[in-house]
C-alpha cells in the first residue's frame, strides 16, 4: 500500500496540495493553507459504470437539437446579445459595476417571459420581496406568472424551485447566496463554486435556463473563483456611464451565439427600455455650422454607430499648452497633432491650447477615428466649419498616410444610410488629401448657404 501524505487545504475555496505554500493558487490568498493531517493515496481504479438511456454515447447528428432552440425573452436588444433568445438548460451570468442595472435589467427580462406565458421564479438575495415588488410596480413589471422569492440559502431555493416549476430562474446574486454544504461566508471563493455549480447542475438536468447576476471588483472583473466563468455558457457585461442614462450589454462568452454583437439600452425613470436604432444618440442637436465637429462611424460590436468629435482650438500664452481630452485617448490625439503638425502643414500647433470630446459620452478607442479627429482640429485651427452631410474614418500612421481599417464597407453604408453624402477615408491617400478635401467640401457647403441666403 503506499505510504500516506500530508496534504495543505486552503480554508477560503478549498485548494489542495501536498506541500505547504504561503499563497492559494486557486483563489490568491495569503495566509490561508493548513495542514488536513494524512491522507492514504489512492491504489485502485474506480469501477466502470455502463451507462443506459439517454446517457449513453450515440453518433452527433443522432442528438436532437430541438429542445436547445432559442426562444426569445421579448427585449430584443437582450436577445441580440444572447444570439437569439434564451436555450433551455443554459447558465447564464450577467455581471457589471453596482447600481449600473443589473437587477433592473433582468426584471424586465423576467416581465417580458412571464407575459408570454412562461413562468419565471425571480429569487432577490439582496432584496426583500416587498422591496422588488415595490420597483417592478414602477417600472410595469407585474404578471401573474412571475413568481417572487427573497432567500439567501441554497436549499431553501431549490425548495421553491421544486415548488414553483418554473421555465426559468433568476438570482440575484450569486455571490450572496449561501450553502450549507460549504464553509464560509457568502461570496467567499468556496461558497460561489458551490452555489453555481448546484444550480448549474439543477439547470442542465431540468432544461431550466437561468440567470445569475455576479459582482465585480475593483478592477472590472468577476468577483469569485475563475471557475465561475468556465462553469457557466453565457458571460454577459453590463456597462454604462453614471453620467449617462446609455447603458452596453456585451458577451465575452457565448456557447450559443457570437461574442461580438452588443445591446443598447437607455435607463429612465420608469426603468430601462431598448435603443434598437442608436445612430442619434451621439451627435449634437445643433444644425448651425461650427467649427470644430467631424463625425465618424464606430463599430460596437456588429453595429456602426455614427460618432460626433468637437474640437476646439484657443491660443495661449502659458509654457506649456493644455492638452484635454475627453472620451478618446490622450496619447493618439498627441500623436495626431504631431502628424497634423509635421504632415499636414498645420503649423502653431505648439502654441494653442487644444481640447478634444466626443458627443453622448461615448469612448471612443479604435484608431477608425483618428481621421475624424484629425479633420475636427484642422477645421478648429482654421475656423473653417465641415459639412454636416461629411464624414471620416481611417487610422493614421506616423509617415502621414491614412491606412484601411476594419469593416470599412459597413461603415460607409451605415454613413450613406444616414445621409453622409461626402465619405473622407483612406482613399484620400495621406492626412494631408484628407484634410484638404474636408476644407474644400466646407467652402462648397458655404457656398451654397450663401446662394440660399440671396
Amino acid at each position: 500500500m503506499a505510504r500516506p501524505t500530508s496534504t495543505f487545504r486552503c480554508s477560503e475555496c478549498g485548494w489542495n496540495t501536498i506541500k505547504w505554500v504561503g499563497r492559494c493558487g486557486e483563489c490568491q490568498q495569503w495566509g490561508t493553507m493548513a495542514e488536513t493531517g494524512a491522507v492514504a493515496a489512492a491504489t485502485r481504479v474506480p469501477t466502470a459504470i455502463v451507462p443506459l438511456g439517454d446517457r449513453r454515447a450515440r453518433p452527433i447528428a443522432e442528438v436532437d437539437a430541438d429542445d436547445t432552440a432559442h426562444r426569445p425573452s421579448g427585449i430584443g436588444e437582450f436577445d441580440r446579445v444572447l444570439g437569439g433568445g434564451i436555450v433551455a438548460g443554459a447558465a447564464i451570468l450577467l455581471s457589471g459595476e453596482p447600481g449600473v442595472g443589473k437587477s433592473t435589467l433582468l426584471l424586465e427580462v423576467a416581465a417580458r417571459v412571464a407575459q408570454s406565458g412562461r413562468r419565471v421564479l425571480y429569487v432577490s438575495a439582496e432584496e426583500s420581496a416587498a422591496q422588488v415588488r415595490l420597483r417592478a410596480g414602477r417600472t410595469g413589471a407585474l404578471s401573474p406568472e412571475l413568481y417572487l422569492a427573497s432567500e439567501s440559502d441554497l436549499a431553501t431555493v431549490l425548495g421553491h424551485v421544486d415548488e414553483v416549476e418554473p421555465q426559468l430562474l433568476i438570482v440575484d446574486s450569486v455571490q450572496t447566496v449561501a450553502s450549507s454544504l460549504s464553509d464560509g461566508l457568502p461570496g467567499q471563493p468556496s461558497q460561489v463554486r458551490e452555489v453555481a455549480s448546484t444550480l448549474i447542475r439543477v439547470a442542465k438536468e431540468r432544461q431550466l435556463p437561468v440567470l445569475l447576476v455576479g459582482h465585480v471588483t475593483k478592477d472590472g472583473s468577476i468577483a469569485g473563483p475563475r471557475l465561475l466563468e468556465h462553469l457557466v455558457d453565457v458571460v454577459c457585461q453590463f456597462e454604462g456611464d453614471r453620467q449617462t442614462a446609455l447603458r452596453f450589454v456585451r458577451a465575452l462568452k457565448n456557447r450559443f451565439g457570437p461574442t461580438d454583437e452588443v445591446g443598447c439600452f437607455e435607463m429612465t425613470g420608469d426603468g430601462i427600455a431598448e435603443v434598437p436604432d442608436p445612430s442619434g444618440l451621439f451627435l449634437s442637436r445643433s444644425r448651425a455650422s461650427v467649427s470644430g465637429t467631424c463625425v465618424t462611424v464606430a463599430l460596437e460590436g456588429r453595429r456602426a454607430l455614427p460618432v460626433e468629435v468637437q474640437a476646439l482650438v484657443v491660443e495661449t500664452k502659458a509654457p506649456q499648452p493644455r492638452r484635454v481630452v475627453n472620451g478618446v485617448d490622450p496619447a493618439r490625439v498627441a500623436m495626431i497633432l504631431a502628424v497634423l503638425e509635421r504632415r499636414a502643414g498645420l503649423r502653431k500647433l505648439g502654441e494653442v491650447d487644444v481640447y478634444v470630446s466626443t458627443v453622448g459620452g461615448v469612448r471612443l478607442v479604435e484608431p477608425a477615428a483618428d481621421l475624424a479627429i484629425a479633420v475636427a482640429i484642422a477645421s478648429a485651427m482654421r475656423d473653417r466649419a465641415v459639412p454636416h452631410d461629411l464624414a471620416a474614418y481611417g487610422e493614421i500612421s506616423l509617415a502621414g498616410e491614412v491606412r484601411p481599417v476594419t469593416a470599412a464597407r459597413q461603415r460607409g453604408a451605415e454613413a450613406r444610410r444616414l445621409g453622409y453624402a461626402t465619405i473622407v477615408d483612406v482613399e484620400s491617400g495621406s492626412v494631408r488629401t484628407a484634410v484638404e478635401q474636408a476644407m474644400r467640401a466646407s467652402t462648397s457647403e458655404r457656398e451654397r448657404e450663401l446662394d440660399a441666403a440671396f
